[in-house]
């Protein structure tokens, strides 16, 4: 039988086999897409990757049909050139199937590559068929095999190259994915020209479909659209590509962010060892872990868990004499001792300045404790030298076992009792926890459970104890002190109460409470006409707190108070134990107008030239300085030099505990600014503070009164007559020529 003499166009061959290769990387790109973890997503590339894979696939083969001619006019059928479009989208759909799940089984590849190069062949032979021929297309079933072996082949290799792909990195993608692309695009061209190489058409031969779809026209019309939409799409899987690398990228800074606030939160930064947070949690876990594991435990020998307190001696000389620098650094070196000192499987966490906390699990009894408590404090003895400086401490180390001292809740609070134990006892050595001990360790329990709750049952009150001018004789203003009325015990002195704050966490809470009533209270004198200012205490909790400053300028705004009438008053030894957060938290105060106070002044081993950095507005002289200073020519002295000095830096001077006439005198006589003590007024409820200023002869600070309106400075007997008349809104004063004048006129 003889044939018609077939032809193909070198140009649009080339064109067909670079939209193949094209349609293959675009192809290798979105199966990259498709295996995204949320599912939405990965279906919205699935579907349309599948149709633009498959529209570049079909375009091949449509190309590559154009590309042949006979003799005679050729057309091709609509409905089954579109099925051959929906068939190269179907196969598109498997092939990102596939590689949508990852690595493959041989078994899942050789199915799924069977599959695909069925509808590989179907699409093909398809757009053959759409050349409606009479007579019919002679066909060589060799080259049909070839066509459709070479059509699976190809598709194993395409989906080789997909799971390959998928483990390599980014950056050798970039290299390698152009090359997988020209192997499937040659792959997929000798499929196409394999099956066209297997028709043959008679020589009489006559297309029926001939003015259906056809020309070079179309073809350049369907390759150009083709391409614009694989270039469309790959130009979106690359935004998409960076988008997701910008998210990876902000992920990985996310976590790190937060496996470093992680860090804060439960690491100590100075040391490196666990902090109290998580320590409390590690020992939460163990003792979960010693419940579950209780029945084996009975069936051998029962083991124990044990807490062990440790406190430096001698660690608060070594801080004052040799700076916060060396500290720090024996500090480093006593945790890694610690850590010398335990096993691997034990926890070391650092809860406070000088304090640490040991937890030992599956331990057989007291003999274990005893052993590591002597190590324990052999090796925080051995000297050791810090820039420059010998150094030598001791340790005080308390023991606690569970089950055997107690309550699970209570194994911390016993080991830090038998440390007190073993520090009274002189220190530098070890105690073991014993139910005497008990005593102190329920009060302290009973007390912080209480003080919990102390606020919301309006437990709490203030007393104000006056500041005088020593050179005027007028209300320089009052300090807040923090009182606790307990329902069955009666009042509770600061000095029983915050101690136990402080250790449980409960000293913020307080302070809150405190700037809140102190900002009420002020409001209320406003409304009767007194411009008082208040002195409140901040702890080194609070100023460690990132939102002190927020939280005072809350309160001065709700209560409309002005910021000059609070006074922030910190201790000295609070300030010099981190003087840069003491400067930032001071600098904020100041940039709010809140004055700041240095309390309790040369007790620590700072000194003025020290504190110039802090933006203090005033300094107040212990009492223990004020009380020697009538029999100490050395108190007085050091009384005199530090108020001279503070002067020079432009600082007012407090002198707290001034109990007696002779010292009274001695300080106005060395020119002290305020004086504050139980000779001029002791503590006082609010309510008796009012009594107390209508009995003294010290003038009241008063909310200015309007312009034009007369003002006035009250002896004692006009306080008491206009207080019993009600209208303490008309206290108001004046030094004028340094006499006083009496109330002439009443406003109401």
């Amino acid at each position: 039988m003889e044939f018609l003499p077939a032809s193909y166009s070198p140009g649009v061959v080339t064109a067909s086999v670079l939209i193949a290769m094209f349609a293959s990387y675009v192809a290798l790109d979105l199966a990259k897409r498709v295996r995204n973890h949320d599912r939405r997503v990965a279906m919205t590339w699935l579907v349309g990757g599948s149709l633009t894979m498959g529209t570049g696939i079909w375009c091949m083969h449509f190309v590559g049909m154009l590309a042949f001619s006979l003799p005679i006019e050729l057309g091709y059928t609509v409905g089954l050139t579109v099925l051959s479009w929906v068939t190269a989208v179907g196969v598109s759909a498997v092939a990102l199937y596939v590689a949508s799940r990852g690595p493959a089984s041989w078994r899942d590849l050789g199915g799924a590559s069977l599959l695909m190069g069925i509808g590989i062949c179907a699409m093909h032979y398809l757009g053959m068929a759409a050349l409606d021929m009479t007579p019919l297309i002679v066909w060589d079933p060799w080259l049909i095999a070839a066509s459709a072996a070479i059509a699976v082949g190809a598709s194993a290799g395409a989906l080789l190259i997909f799971g390959w792909l998928g483990t390599v990195s980014e950056a050798r993608s970039l290299f390698l994915q152009p090359v997988a692309a020209v192997v499937m695009g040659a792959a997929i061209s000798g499929m196409h020209y394999t099956g066209m190489a297997a028709a043959s058409f008679p020589l009489d031969s006559v297309c029926l479909s001939a003015g259906a779809l056809a020309g070079t026209q179309l073809g350049t019309v369907v390759a150009f659209s083709s391409v614009a939409l694989l270039a469309m799409t790959l130009f979106t899987s690359i935004l998409d590509a960076r988008m997701r690398s910008s998210l990876s990228l902000a992920n990985l800074k996310l976590e790190s962010a937060n496996e470093e606030l992680r860090q804060r939160a439960f690491i100590d930064p100075l040391t490196g060892l666990p902090n109290r947070l998580l320590f409390e949690d590690r020992l939460n876990h163990a003792l979960q872990r010693y419940e579950r594991n209780l029945d084996n435990r009975l069936k051998r020998e029962p083991r124990k868990m044990a807490v062990l307190f440790v406190d430096l001696d001698g660690f608060k000389p070594v801080n004052d004499l040799l700076g916060h620098a060396v500290g720090d650094e024996v500090l480093k070196e006593v945790a890694r001792r610690l850590r010398v000192a335990t096993r691997d499987s034990d926890t070391v966490a650092r809860i406070g300045g000088d304090e640490f906390v040991l937890l030992m699990e599956d331990v057989s009894g007291v003999a274990d404790c005893a052993a590591l408590a002597s190590r324990i404090i052999g090796l925080v003895a051995e000297p050791l030298e810090v820039h420059g400086h010998k150094v030598s401490l001791a340790c005080s180390v308390g023991v606690a076992l569970y089950p055997d001292h107690g309550d699970r809740h209570q194994l911390v609070m016993h080991a830090d009792a038998a440390m007190y134990t073993a520090k009274r006892a002189g220190g530098h050595t070890y105690a073991l926890f014993e139910s005497r001990m008990n005593e102190g360790v329920q009060e302290q329990l009973a007390l912080q459970h209480d003080l919990r709750h102390a606020v919301e049952r309006n437990e709490l009150l203030l007393h104000y104890q006056p500041k005088i001018d020593a050179r005027l004789g007028r209300l320089q203003g009052v300090e807040a002190l923090l009182r606790w009325q307990h329902p069955t015990r009666g009042m509770i002195g600061p000095n029983v109460f915050i101690p136990i704050a402080e250790r449980f966490g409960l000293i913020n809470g307080l302070g809150n409470w405190v700037i809140e009533e102190s900002c009420r209270q002020m409001r209320v004198w406003a409304d009767q006409g007194m411009l008082m200012s208040v002195a409140i205490n901040l702890s080194v909790h609070q100023l460690r707190t990132e939102d002190l400053v927020h939280r005072i300028e809350s309160a001065l705004t709700r209560h409309r108070v002005m910021p000059s009438q609070l006074l922030c008053e910190i201790t000295e030894s609070v300030a010099m134990e981190d003087i840069k957060s003491t400067q930032r938290a001071f600098e904020e105060l100041q940039r709010i107008g809140v004055y700041l106070s240095i309390d309790d002044f040369g007790t620590g081993y700072s000194s003025l030239s020290y504190l110039r950095q802090l933006p203090a507005r005033q300094l107040k002289i212990d009492r223990s300085f004020v009380a020697d200073i009538e029999v100490r020519p050395d108190a007085r002295a050091i009384v005199g030099a530090v108020i001279q000095l503070a002067h020079q830096l432009g600082l007012r001077v407090v002198a707290e505990g001034v109990e007696t006439e002779g010292q009274r005198d001695i300080l106005l006589a060395l020119q002290c600014d305020e004086l504050q003590g139980y000779l001029l007024a002791r503590p006082m409820p609010e309510a008796a503070l009012g009594v107390w200023m209508s009995q003294q002869a010290v003038m009241v600070p008063s909310v200015p009164a309007p312009v034009g309106a007369p003002r006035a400075l009250i002896d004692s007997t006009d306080v008491e007559a206009v207080v019993r008349e009600g209208a303490c809104a008309l206290l108001v004063r004046e030094l004028e020529g340094g006499r006083k004048e009496r109330v002439e006129t009443a406003l109401s």
